[in-house]
């Protein structure tokens, strides 16, 4: 045990501790606008002024004994205390979560925070993502008449202060970007569907949107196509819901196009 205590002294001391790196402490003592930490060799650390204020609502459950997990954000204070975050922590924690999460594609409920006309804002503790409307799968995508915006993010506003499961579909922690995508939870599944559909053959389905580019197409097994305005009859008035027949130009990148000039 003595040997133990000798070699982390000995691996501190070599390895200072640098603004950035997050601590594992024990609670010490609470004032009512600052929390003291032991950081073991480290010293003492101090949660105090906005970073304080910031995360009040989550150290008010906490009390001396307990351990936390802070960033370092300053070296030593005029009390000769180190500065710490609690906020920095939960954030750095939480993008090592998401990035693994990337790599492992696992699936998460988001809580949709609020919406704009090009998709929702979603909370995952406490960062921020984007869910672009076009990665929204079928059920939840504004179906619109002529693409209004305003009108898409009316719709999308329902959906507010409900969950939605996601993956992450790109991320930067440095940037502070997390885009995320509803589709690819169905990834796997919407795959092996369309490895049944083949250039040049006929299908029948009903338009869930249209947009200044083209419009979209649902068929068999929820699968959705995009018909690009260039496949679309001169003079052809679309509306959601209206069935009609269509063919499969090609099939890539996960994607499905497709023509109404059948």
């Amino acid at each position: 045990m003595i040997a133990k205590t000798v070699k982390k002294l000995k691996t501190d001391i070599i390895c200072p501790p640098k603004v950035g790196e997050i601590i594992e402490g024990t609670i010490i003592n609470r004032a009512k606008s600052a929390l003291y930490v032991d950081l073991g060799s480290k010293g003492i650390g101090v949660i105090f002024g906005k970073e304080f204020f910031d995360s009040k609502a989550a150290l008010k459950s906490l009390k001396p004994g307990d351990t936390i997990s802070t960033k370092l954000i300053g070296l030593e204070t005029e009390d000769g205390m180190r500065e710490l975050s609690m906020v920095g922590a939960n954030q750095e924690m939480a993008w090592k979560d998401l990035t693994e999460a990337q790599e492992k594609q696992t699936i998460f409920e988001a809580i949709i925070a609020s919406a704009n006309r090009g998709g929702l804002i979603c909370m995952i503790n406490g960062i921020q993502g984007f869910l672009p409307t076009s990665q929204l799968l079928p059920d939840n995508f504004p179906k619109v008449e002529g693409a209004d915006p305003s009108r898409i993010a009316t719709e999308l506003q329902k959906l507010v202060g409900s969950k939605i499961k996601v993956r992450v579909f790109d991320l930067n922690p440095s940037e502070n970007k997390l885009i995320l995508s509803e589709k690819a939870t169905k990834k796997e599944e919407l795959e092996e569907k369309m490895l049944k559909f083949r250039p040049g053959e006929i299908i029948q389905g009903e338009i869930s949107g249209v947009t200044s580019f083209g419009a979209f197409l649902i068929f068999e097994g929820g699968l959705e196509g995009l018909v690009p305005s260039s496949e679309i009859p001169e003079k052809t008035d679309l509306k959601i819901g209206q069935k009609v027949r269509a063919k499969i130009t090609e099939v890539a990148n996960n994607k499905i196009y497709l023509s109404l000039k059948v």
